[in-house]
């Protein structure tokens, strides 16, 4: 299967395959929904938010923000997935029934964490201690998260944001390692002629996407993306979920190249605000269209860490 090349650090590597030190509690990390919530930022999504939302449909267009998955598409390595097609029963052309009736199905086999996909809260912690301070000792299992797994995540029908920084950056595509900083968000949205409000999903446009098929390589071997400062200032907004058209959301490398995406750990383990990567921006991009409603109801498939989605924006 044909990858994108992701280059990570020795330190990174070190911290993805074991942490130095023990699960401990974290102020950080607990959360302001009490001490059993699941579902972070997503309380933020109430029927009020919701029907706000739909008030901004005034074409009735639809935009899927979900790419086409394949055994080719580039993926954080070692992801990949393939599908086997299978017409069971029916080798030499047989048929089943008085109505010679025939079928096929299909077997997947691979990563959920591959195209266009939702980080849930269980994805990445602080020494193995993740959201709400649930530690990987107590909900880290072979068969599955019995806390945090994405199906808790609810469905989300809410104000959508696009904030185009390779506009207001007078280009086609961000470069690769370009850290997108608090000035670049506020600057985004002046643009928008908009405000990040709570209960958003905001959706951040780079152009990087438009590599995959071209460059593959260039794609997964580095990334434009979020800077802390602007992942903090987002979360404090009260934002459901940050997305972008890249594979890991943040800068690669980060501002601190040894640590290992710590933007991600800011926005899931300290906020409990979701990341959507690989999200299609270019038509939202291409129409101006800075404001929608957005629409994911992910598969519930139980104790997953994440989710392959094709997300929905309509205007």
């Amino acid at each position: 299967m044909q990858k994108a090349k992701m280059l990570v650090s020795a330190s990174m590597m070190l911290a993805l395959i074991g942490a130095i030190g023990t699960a401990s509690a974290d102020d950080r990390f607990t959360s302001p929904f009490g001490p059993d919530d699941q579902i972070g930022a997503a309380n933020y999504l109430t029927s009020e938010v919701t029907l706000a939302a739909s008030k901004l449909i005034s074409e009735g267009k639809v935009y899927s923000l979900g790419m086409e998955v394949s055994r080719d598409t580039p993926a954080f390595a070692p992801r990949g997935v393939a599908v086997t097609v299978f017409s069971p029963g029916q080798s030499g052309n047989k048929t089943i029934g008085s109505n010679a009736g025939t079928y096929n199905d299909d077997m997947f086999t691979g990563w959920l964490g591959v195209g266009t996909q939702i980080d849930g809260l269980g994805h990445l912690g602080d020494h193995h201690t993740y959201y709400n301070n649930n530690h990987a000792e107590d909900m880290v299992a072979a068969t599955g998260l019995t806390k945090l797994g994405i199906e808790n995540v609810p469905p989300m029908a809410t104000r959508g944001v696009l904030l185009d920084v390779a506009a207001i950056k007078g280009t086609d595509r961000l470069e690769g390692g370009y850290v997108i900083t608090l000035e670049d968000i506020m600057a985004a949205q002046k643009a928008a002629g908009t405000e990040i409000r709570k209960g958003d999903v905001v959706l951040i446009h780079t152009g990087w996407l438009d590599l995959v098929g071209k460059d593959n390589e260039l794609y997964g071997t580095t990334e434009p993306g979020l800077g802390l400062e602007a992942a903090e200032w987002l979360a404090n907004q009260g934002v459901v979920a940050v997305g972008a058209d890249t594979w890991g959301l943040e800068a690669v490398p980060h501002e601190d190249p040894s640590a290992f995406f710590p933007v991600h750990v800011k926005l899931l383990a300290e906020n409990g605000v979701y990341i959507l990567e690989n999200i299609v921006t270019r038509d939202l991009a291409a129409d101006r269209a800075h404001e929608f409603l957005f629409v994911l109801g992910q598969a519930k498939l139980k104790g997953a860490v994440q989710m392959i989605i094709n997300p929905v924006a309509i205007r």
